[in-house]
Formats: structure tokens, sequence, C-alpha cells
């Protein structure tokens, strides 16, 4: 461990929660923009995708960048700038206006993962480097629990706005915080040190090259269309379907999608170190495992009837709680197969995969789904006139423009718990094929980290 590690832990972990507390208040709060608004569920699926779309593409040149520059200045950097567009979401008075302040936080956003894990990689050795970005990773399921359950008590108190005004102001006392942290000597803490040396070619071909990182980039795309799907309508979906107060559904969103992660990323932190030190595929066992157990727990969460709020939060809460097992266990691995210099650069692709593949479809691509499925069954009980679905877009589109002319969506309100359910079947089915995808991974990483280990023997000296 280098010196500092425990500091930086701290700080990297405030950042974490920070950065996954700002982007998930939007779903805490959706359910009131959506009806202030008149809005559809693909509107509220947009504002996922527009955020995370900007994100992968601007997350490129900062991982680059990271490996290049000191990374606790672009993380006080980003953090400063992300937090101030959080508090002027607030200040949006139009569905496009609230668009482009998520865009700008976005951009503040895509400074935090490939900066964070890069310093970890060298703050931590590999022994320890599963439980530290674990840690680290604890601000996720925090983030989103308190943004979920903040986020709906303010919304049933005070309004969406302020919520967007309260978030910034530990953000930007954060950004403060990053100053303060020692900038670590790359490569120091590896079994050899190999500085800032790096395998020949381009580090993006490079990076593309290792067999197990194309099996986690398609790992992360399925992942994330999952979480971000979750994250835009889970709160929406006990509203409507369980009949929650918007107060309520926002705490119990808080243990099903946010709190209950803390239990599945330390235990498979800790466990993904355990079998790592008996075999090279530890990590990935304890991934793939995690996803099995996820997968029937969230289709029987789904299946349970209306107002049945126990059922679902016990089955939907402990499959995600293991769900975030994957985190721990994925990311580490990439710093298995990755050397320090390009660790920025490898978590930069990995982000962009699955961000633009996964994150920016699943808000919008659920959201499509559910309102398909809303006017299917507003057209079976008589309550519409049966319309093509690309005319139901194109009117969602003028409402969403101030055209108010054309199908009238207040119609299909009735029927949107209905459509939402349906639409959600679609994580558990994705979740099934990403443990398939997590088992091809582990049988190319014994490889890949041998590579590594190889090169990098040859070209530094043993650690003391």
């Amino acid at each position: 461990m280098a010196p500092g590690a425990v500091f930086a832990l701290t700080v990297l972990f405030a950042i974490n929660l920070m950065n996954f507390f700002d982007r998930q208040i939007i779903g805490g709060v959706a359910e009131g923009i959506r009806r202030e608004w008149a809005l559809s569920d693909t509107a509220l699926g947009l504002l996922g995708t527009v955020f995370t779309l900007l994100y992968a593409v601007v997350g490129l040149p900062l991982g680059r960048l990271s490996d290049r520059r000191e990374r606790r200045m672009i993380l006080a950097a980003g953090v400063f700038l992300w937090s101030l567009l959080t508090a002027m979401s607030g200040i949006a008075r139009s569905f496009s206006q609230l668009i482009v302040a998520r865009l700008g936080v976005g951009v503040g956003e895509a400074t935090c993962s490939p900066a964070s894990t890069s310093l970890l990689g060298d703050f931590f050795p590999a022994a320890q480097r599963a439980r530290a970005i674990a840690i680290w990773m604890l601000g996720l399921p925090l983030g989103l629990g308190l943004a979920n359950g903040a986020g709906g008590w303010i919304l049933q108190n005070w309004g969406w706005r302020n919520a967007f005004y309260i978030a910034a102001v530990p953000g930007l006392l954060c950004a403060a915080a990053a100053l303060m942290m020692r900038e670590p000597q790359r490569g120091t803490v590896e079994a050899h040190a190999v500085g800032d040396r790096r395998r020949a070619g381009n580090p993006y071909l490079l990076v593309l090259s290792i067999p197990t990182m194309l099996w986690l980039i398609v790992s992360g795309a399925l992942h994330n269309f999952n979480m971000y799907a979750l994250g835009a309508f889970v709160a929406p979906f006990l509203v409507r379907f369980h009949h929650m107060t918007f107060r309520d559904a926002g705490w119990v969103a808080a243990g099903v999608y946010g709190f209950s992660g803390v239990i599945g990323l330390t235990g498979g932190g800790a466990l993904a170190d355990y079998l790592y030190r008996r075999r090279v595929d530890g990590r990935l066992i304890v991934g793939t495992a995690a996803i099995v157990i996820t997968a029937p727990l969230m289709f029987l969460g789904l299946m349970r009837q209306p107002g049945d709020v126990v059922g679902f939060a016990l089955l939907m809460g402990t499959g995600s709680g293991v769900m975030f097992a994957y985190y721990s266990t994925v990311y580490s691995t990439i710093h298995d197969v990755v050397e320090p210099s390009l660790r920025g650069t490898a978590m930069a692709l990995y982000f962009f995969a699955m961000y633009v593949l996964g994150a920016s479809f699943g808000p919008v691509f659920t959201g499509l789904a559910s309102d398909y499925f809303t006017f299917q069954a507003a057209s079976a009980a008589g309550a519409v006139a049966p319309l093509p679905f690309g005319d139901l877009m194109l009117a969602e589109f003028r409402s969403l423009i101030g055209e108010s002319k054309g199908f009238d969506l207040r119609a299909l309100e009735p029927f949107r718990a209905q459509g939402l359910h349906t639409a959600l079947y679609i994580v558990p089915i994705l979740a099934t094929i990403l443990a398939v995808v997590l088992l091809a991974a582990s049988r190319t990483v014994k490889k890949d980290v041998d590579t590594l280990q190889a090169w990098m023997k040859g070209q530094g000296a043993p650690t003391v």
C-alpha cells in the first residue's frame, strides 16, 4: 500500500458517492418532472440517454489524459463542473433546458472513473485491489440509495427543483478535498515496478487486443443497460404499480436499488480477493455466480402482485444487492490484465462501450417498451383508438416541443403501470445473457494475466 492510500480512498469514495448521487437524483424526482410537463416514459429515458452518450464520448480523451497528467487535478476540476451544472438543472424551465444542463453534468462526471480507478491501482497492490475498489464503489449503492430516498422526500415536500440545488453543495466540498490528495507514482505497487512503461503499439488497439477486455466490454454494456433502466424506472414503478407516495417509493427504491448493493460490493470484493490468491480466474467466478443468482430473483420480484411491496422489495432488493458484486470483480480484473500506464485508457474504453452501448439504451429503450405496452393495453381496453407505434412516437415528440395538436398522451395514464411493469422484464432476461458473457471472460483471463506478468517481469525490478 502506497503512502496516503487511506486518505485518498476516503476522498475518492466521497467523490464517487456524489458522482452517483448527482446522476441518480433525476430518477428520484422523475415522476414529478413527468407529471409537471406531461412527459412520456420515452422522454424520461431520454434524460438518461443524452447524459450517458456525452459521458462516454468525453470519457475517452479524459481517460488518456488520466494516463498522462496529474489525476487529482483532473478530478477536482470535474467534480466542480458537474456540481455547478447539477444546481443549474433546478433552474430549467423546459424539457430542452433540463437536457442541456444534464449534458454538462455528463462532461464533468466523465472525469471520475478513469482518474479514480487509475489512482487506486497505484495506491493498492493487486492482492488488496478488489477490496479497495469495492470500498470506492460503495459510493454507487449509497449514492443511488440516498438520491432515491432524499429525492422522493424532497419531491413530495419541497418540489423537484430543490433536489438539484441541495445535491450540488457536497460536490463542491469534494472538489476541494481532491486537491489535498497526493499523486502516487505509477506502477510502484506492482509485483514488478514497471513505472510508466507500457507495451509497444497504439494504446487503444493494445487494450482491445486483450481477449478478456473484449468480454468485459460486452458485459459492461449488458450490465449498464440494466442498471440505468432500473435507475430510471424503479421509483416510478413503485408509484404506479404498487400505489406508493413519492416519499415512500423513494425510500423503498433506495433500499432495493441502492443500499442493498453494500453487501454485494463488500462481500463480492472480499471473496474475489480470497479466490484470486488461489486461482487467477477467481474474481470472475465470483462475478458470474452473482449474476446467476440475480436473474431469477429479479424475475420473481417483478411477478409480485400490486400492493405486495414487501415481497417485491425482498426479492428485487436481494437480486440487485448481489448484482453489485459485478463492480468489485470486473473492475479489479481490468487492472489484472492491463499495465498501470494504460489503465486510464482501458477504463475509458470500457466505459465508452458500457455507456454508449448499455446505459444510453437502458432508459430510453425501456421507456419506449413501456410506452408501447401502455398503448397496447389502452387500445385493448378501448380507451384509445388503434394507432401505429410510429404515429404514437411522433405525437410524443410533438408534446416535447410544445405542440399540443395530435394524440392526447394523458389518455394513456391509467395504463402506464401495466406498460412499465411488462417492460421491466427486459432486465432479468439481459442478466441471464450477462452471466454467460462473464463465464466466457473467466476462460480467457488466466492467459491474459500470465502474458502481462511475463512482460512486467522483463521490464521492472521486483517490488520490495
